[in-house]
């Protein structure tokens, strides 16, 4: 399940992931939810709260995530990943070469540093 954050600048797109992550999720809240902020903004920023309670992601999902990633590379301005799942965290690193912008990991302690890392000016 996908929950799309408030109280974030507009360009700003926050969410927090638990339990099986679906296709129809990534299609019906987080899709169009960058769409809106990529018609406002030239570049947006991502933060992607997984939680202790996130049990994995379908394929479909898996498939959306790097469609959408893929369709826009100029126009992510970077990216914070909160978790605590070592196997998210390890593939973030090994594999952040392939993400076009900067992204940085953060532990759920550290999720007021991810949320002004991701909302900072500079």
């Amino acid at each position: 399940m996908i929950e799309i954050l408030k109280e974030f600048p507009d360009n700003v797109v926050a969410i927090s992931c638990e339990g099986q992550v679906t296709k129809e999720d990534y299609e019906g809240i987080f899709v169009p939810a960058i769409l809106n902020a990529l018609k406002r903004h030239a570049k947006i920023r991502l933060l992607y709260k997984i939680s202790a309670s996130f049990t994995g992601y379908d394929p479909g999902a898996i498939w959306e995530d790097m469609k959408i990633g893929v369709e826009y590379p100029t126009r992510w301005e970077r990216a914070a990943v909160v978790t605590d799942i070592d196997w998210i965290v390890q593939t973030v690193r090994l594999f952040g070469f392939l993400i076009p912008c900067p992204t940085k990991v953060f532990s759920p302690s550290e999720e007021s540093q991810a949320t002004a890392w991701i909302v900072d000016a500079n």
